[in-house]
């Protein structure tokens, strides 16, 4: 072949600096771009192979990575398709500069490296963010093709000559600059290989590694072993999302699982295997991981690949938001490589398959609970917080979620919503025709409470994990005529007001005269006393939170936009139960200082049910009691 020098014809006069500048954040995707030319070229020629269009031996197709120290070189190889010297013209100098080209004049304000690669075809022009020359070896693999060879510094001019390579497929050589010699080291090399192309379809090798393997047995009988040089293979070229799902059992998926997360100490609940090829393409696996207090911490465990090639975990708009606490992976050629949030949220396929995986997940869990309902419940603890997340934030998921989302009541016993909406209609329904549902965040700390609803024949659900602040405010807007009252947010008779109330046995005056007397013994601004009519076994002070003032605080500590009423004071009502023995008492000493001990008694009682007595309070409150008892 005669040597030819030549200008590539731009608007532009030189593009590297432009490419260098809006890529270099991202530097590192060099390698992942020319990898995977390097899996398309391959897998052309096994097409091809397939088809009866190529009759020659594939032989090993392997694709080498390889770095010199020395010589400041990263070889990329592969023993794909290949190219002639025109096609290196056409796809290298003519295509992608073009595209780079197009994109200096339309993307100037781009920031994001993925929104400029795929798009412009500057997949390969990714290596000048990295290197001052790069040279491409090739040899097509049609019969009776010249290797080729074009070399490149960085400016429009290039060099195409007679190659030297010899046998089908392509060498990619970076020769790098000093700015990016980070990445002359195995280390770092190893890991970005690991990061994009862990289950890339074609054999990555990246150098060896150091093995075991055994070599007999030592006089003593014990199992002896010698270290070996093997192949690195960074990749698992067919990783079960690849798979028919009738090909995998249990186990399979749950090696993949700690494929996935090698760290992770918990193995999944379940999973999903997605397989569509309709109206879009889209594969993957979903697990349902054990979820953790804190859900926030687990996001960002789904990952992204396009044809098997890693492109980002972040998946927020592909992905429901709620589904975000699943791991896994997707995979969808109809994602391109560039995905841009601007993209992302613009494309009618990311919004179909978004729609789809929420469909699919809510259909599992459906199938689930109507197969092994007793299964579904001993998992509800790890899973309710998903469902109870999925039901806040999507509409459709929720219509779906409303015939398996469980509740469970102080007594563990589990019902879905609807069940237990028919079990509580009739007994908690007040006097207005409202169904009140009684509930408590912390069972032990509110025993009292639910002891005395419990008392009235009512029930009481267990609503303590970190999102069902908002979850209550979710079951009240969807049932009608339906309220939620947690079960220490006023006396029982309040909670639940019936037609038979009872009377006050006391006269205005003493109620006043009462009032007035535990004002003075509490002392407090921020609680307000009021004397009411309950039942002689009922406690004789009780303090409350108002339901409304709390529900909202406790949103404003969970994120639920509601950061004002964070912080606002705790507000508390001291309920004087007029109908209690006690409070005779107190109206009939004679001593104030005994009337004054009594009521601080009463009060300071209540206080401790509610874990409000502290400090000095409570040595006081110790005090005072041996005296009495005394």
């Amino acid at each position: 072949m005669k040597k030819e020098k030549g200008s590539i014809s731009i608007h532009t006069e030189n593009i590297f600096p432009v490419i260098k500048k809006f890529l270099y954040s991202d530097n590192e995707i060099f390698l992942r771009e020319l990898v995977s030319n390097a899996v398309d070229a391959t897998q052309k020629i096994r097409r091809l192979a397939s088809l009866g269009q190529y009759k020659g031996e594939l032989g090993d197709v392997t694709i080498d990575v390889a770095f010199d120290e020395k010589a400041k070189t990263i070889t990329i190889s592969d023993r794909g398709i290949g190219m002639t010297a025109d096609e290196v013209k056409k796809y290298i100098n003519q295509i992608a500069f073009s595209g780079a080209t197009e994109f200096v004049e339309k993307f100037k304000e781009a920031k994001d490296a993925n929104e400029i690669i795929g798009r412009f075809g500057l997949g390969f022009y990714s290596a000048f963010m990295v290197a001052d020359e790069v040279e491409i070896q090739t040899l097509s693999y049609q019969e009776g093709a010249e290797p080729a060879r074009w070399i490149c510094d960085g400016s429009t001019s290039y060099e195409l000559s007679t190659g030297s390579r010899t046998e089908r497929g392509t060498d990619i050589i970076l020769h790098i600059n000093k700015d990016s010699e980070e990445f002359l080291e195995k280390n770092k090399l190893q890991d970005i290989l690991e990061k994009y192309g862990k289950f890339l379809p074609v054999p990555i090798r990246f150098g060896t590694r150091t093995t075991s393997e055994p070599d007999g047995e030592d006089d003593e009988g014990k199992p002896r072993y010698k270290s070996v040089e093997v192949d690195n293979i960074i990749n698992n070229t067919s990783p079960a999302w690849t798979k028919s799902p009738s090909e995998l059992k249990d186990e399979d998926y749950l090696a993949f699982y700690r494929e996935l997360y090698p760290y992770s100490l918990d193995e999944p609940l379940f999973w999903i295997h997605l397989n569509v090829d309709y109206p879009f393409n889209l594969t993957g696996i979903l697990y349902f991981p054990k979820l953790k207090e804190n859900f926030e911490v687990q996001k960002n465990k789904i990952k992204l690949y396009s044809r098997q090639v890693f492109i980002t975990d972040e998946v927020k708009d592909i992905v429901p938001e709620f589904l975000m606490l699943l791991h896994g992976v997707i995979d969808s050629p109809d994602i391109p490589l560039n995905v841009s949030r601007s993209f992302l949220q613009a494309d009618s396929n990311v919004k179909k398959i978004n729609a789809h995986i929420t469909k699919k997940v809510a259909d599992k869990l459906a199938e689930l609970f109507k197969s092994d309902r007793k299964g579904f419940e001993e998992k509800w603890k790890d899973i309710g917080l998903f469902v109870k997340y999925g039901m806040l934030s999507d509409d459709k998921f929720a219509e779906k979620a409303s015939d398996f989302c469980l509740v469970k009541n102080t007594d563990d016993e589990v019902y879905t919503i609807k069940e237990y909406a028919e079990k509580v209609k009739d007994i908690q329904q007040d006097k207005d025709g409202n169904v009140v549902y009684l509930y408590t965040n912390d069972a032990a700390q509110q025993d009292g409470y639910i002891a005395t609803a419990k008392d009235r024949g009512y029930d009481v659900l267990a609503m303590d994990s970190p999102i069902d602040s908002h979850f209550v405010a979710y079951l009240e807007q969807k049932a009608e005529k339906t309220q939620l009252k947690r079960v220490d947010a006023d006396v029982i008779d309040k909670l639940i007001q019936k037609d038979d109330a009872k009377e006050l046995q006391l006269s205005e005056e003493e109620s006043k005269t009462v009032t007035s007397l535990f004002e003075k013994a509490i002392s407090r601004d921020n609680m307000k006393v009021e004397v009411a009519a309950l039942g002689e076994q009922e406690l004789p002070v009780t303090v409350t939170i108002d339901e409304f003032m709390r529900r909202m605080k406790d949103m404003a500590q969970t994120g639920g936009g509601m950061s004002f009423y964070g912080t606002m004071p705790d507000n508390y009502k001291v309920t004087v139960n007029g109908n209690h023995p006690l409070i005779k008492r107190v109206l009939s000493s004679e001593n104030e200082e005994e009337q004054q001990q009594l009521a601080k008694q009463a009060f300071d009682l209540a206080l401790l049910s509610r874990g409000l007595l502290t400090g000095n309070e409570l040595t006081n409150f110790v005090k005072r009691s041996v005296s009495l008892i005394g």
